[in-house]
C-alpha cells in the first residue's frame, strides 16, 4: 500500500505544475475597461482608432489579442516588436492582458468605407488573388466579408484602418513582423506588389 501511494504521490508531483502552467485565465471586460486608459489616447474608448496608422481592436476575438499583447509584450525577443506598444504592455500581467482582451472582444467595431478608386483593384486580389504571382486570395483565410476565422488563427478585417492593414503587409513582407502561423502572410506579402497591398488594405476598410 505504501509503495502505492508514494506512486501516486510521484505521478502528482509532476502532473501538477504541467495542469497550473495549462490553466487559461478569464479574462474580466469591466476589470478591463478600468485598465484601458493606456489604450484610449490610440485606440479611443470604445477600441474604434479614428486615426488610419492605429488599428481598429474593437470587436477582435478575445484570444487573438491575448497573443499580440503577449508578443508584444517580450519587446525585441518577441515576434511582433513596436517599441511603442512595448512601453506599455511590458508591465502588464496576464491577467490584466485577459482582461483588457475581455473588454475590447466585446465592443462593436465601427464600419468603414472604400475610396471607389480601390473598390475594383482591392476586390479583385481579395476575391480572387494573382495566379501568376502566386498571391492567393485573402478571402480564403479571412472569409468573403472579412469575418476571418479565429480558430484557424486568421484575425478579421472588415472595417479596419486602412493605413495599418498597409503597414502589417509590409511589416510581414520585410519580416519585422513573424508572428503569422507558419511563416504565411509573409510568404504571401512577398509575392504582393505595392499597388496590390494599397489596394487590399483600403478595400477591406470598406468591407461588411
Amino acid at each position: 500500500m505504501f509503495w502505492k501511494w508514494l506512486g501516486v504521490g510521484i505521478v502528482c508531483f509532476f502532473l501538477i505544475p504541467k495542469a497550473i502552467a495549462d490553466t487559461v485565465l478569464v479574462g474580466n471586460a469591466d476589470a478591463g475597461r478600468q485598465k484601458s486608459t493606456a489604450c484610449v489616447a490610440c485606440h479611443n474608448a470604445d477600441g474604434n482608432s479614428s486615426v488610419p496608422a492605429w488599428p481598429k481592436i474593437a470587436g477582435l476575438p478575445e484570444k487573438y489579442l491575448i497573443e499580440q499583447l503577449k508578443e508584444y509584450r517580450k519587446g525585441d525577443k518577441g515576434t511582433r516588436f513596436n517599441p511603442v506598444m512595448y512601453a506599455i504592455v511590458q508591465g502588464l500581467s496576464d491577467q490584466d492582458i485577459a482582461d483588457l482582451a475581455a473588454f475590447f472582444a466585446s465592443q462593436k467595431r465601427t464600419a468603414g468605407s472604400t475610396a471607389s478608386q480601390w473598390v475594383l483593384p482591392g476586390e479583385k486580389i481579395y476575391r480572387g488573388g494573382n495566379s501568376k504571382t502566386g498571391v492567393p486570395a485573402c478571402s480564403a483565410c479571412h472569409s468573403a466579408k472579412g469575418e476571418g476565422n479565429i480558430p484557424a488563427g486568421f484575425p478579421p478585417l472588415s472595417g479596419q484602418q486602412p493605413g495599418y492593414v498597409i503597414q502589417q503587409l509590409e511589416d510581414f513582407k520585410a519580416g519585422t513582423r513573424a508572428n503569422d502561423p507558419n511563416a504565411i502572410m509573409r510568404d504571401i506579402s512577398k509575392r504582393m506588389s505595392d499597388e496590390e497591398r494599397e489596394a487590399v488594405g483600403n478595400y477591406v476598410s470598406g468591407l461588411h
